[in-house]
């Protein structure tokens, strides 16, 4: 299958080797030329314009974004649902507000476009190999088409067509929700361990409780591995940013009257350490360069 994706910065890159490692075709466009170069230098076939993408797909074309969320993302489907045909795909692979998505596929539907709504899990390594994808859109049917794709590139069991345009982001946007209390709960179990009178090796506490521990985890090994470049996480600062969706949960909590008391103590921890350094802070921001390679703010 020929697919045509549309970003190629971290996470596109790595999608892109996963799909052409599963025998697939990618013809890859950004607008920066150097991420265009490298993604052509591992085999995919290089466009110079998001038109010229297009000229290079066949029938029914499968354009798959992996944009910033909003206007990047919105601009890009907009655009698209003006040059494509009726039986024609968009999947956007980004964190696009669920809402959003919803909006967008009845622009490209109301044109017999099938838009789907993908949301990715798994961080950089994953969009590499053995992905984790939550995929709403069109129809069951109209998934019968991308499926070969998804069976390639995702774990076993790893993705799951969730039905109505709008339903893989926002169970992405929950699955983020989730992540964020389990991030803080970690951090916040190792800073009670750097203030207690004991001298605890972090390193070996993380690889002791991801050997067999009810807490084991990929967060877990990823604190491991964290503590293992910088035993104490001297080196970075406790800020812990957040892309918003985090956010997006506890406002539809709040929405449908649902109480999440983790997921909120966990958003305001996120905006709490922007202000002061915590050891929690620390550890958050490490696991989250360690699976998602975001960005951390060194100590200088």
């Amino acid at each position: 299958m020929k697919i045509g994706l549309v970003g190629l910065g971290k996470m596109g890159s790595n999608l892109a080797q996963n799909m052409m490692d599963n025998g697939h075709e990618v013809v890859g466009f950004d607008l920066n030329k150097d991420f265009v170069k490298e993604v052509a230098g591992f085999g995919a076939e290089a466009a110079t314009s998001l038109e010229d993408l297009l000229s290079k797909l066949p029938s029914p074309k499968i354009v798959w974004l992996m944009l910033p969320a909003g206007k990047p993302t919105e601009s890009t489907v907009a655009t698209l649902t003006e040059v494509l045909s009726a039986g024609d795909y968009i999947v956007d692979g980004g964190n696009s507000f669920w809402q959003n998505s919803v909006e967008d596929a009845k622009k490209a539907e109301a044109k017999g476009i099938n838009f789907f709504d993908c949301g990715t899990s798994g961080g950089q390594s994953g969009a590499r190999h053995d992905g984790n994808f939550m995929i709403g859109g069109t129809s069951a049917e109209a998934f019968e088409t991308l499926k070969p794709i998804f069976e390639g590139i995702a774990q076993k069991n790893g993705y799951l067509y969730t039905g109505a345009a709008g339903s893989g982001h926002y169970l992405k946007m929950v699955h983020n929700g989730i992540e964020y209390g389990m991030m803080e709960a970690i951090g916040e179990g190792f800073d009670v361990l750097e203030h207690s009178d004991f001298d605890y090796d972090n390193e070996a506490v993380a690889q002791l409780w991801n050997s067999g521990s009810v807490v084991r985890s990929w967060l877990m090994e990823l604190a491991q591995e964290a503590f293992s470049k910088d035993a104490n996480l001297e080196e970075i600062r406790g800020t812990m940013h957040s892309s918003g969706e985090g956010k997006w949960t506890l406002q539809e909590a709040l929405n449908q009257e649902v109480p999440v008391p983790v997921i909120s103590l966990a958003l305001m921890m996120r905006y709490r350490s922007m202000e002061n350094d915590t050891f929690t802070g620390k550890v958050v921001s490490a696991l989250r360069n360690g699976f998602g390679g975001h960005a951390v703010d060194k100590i200088k």
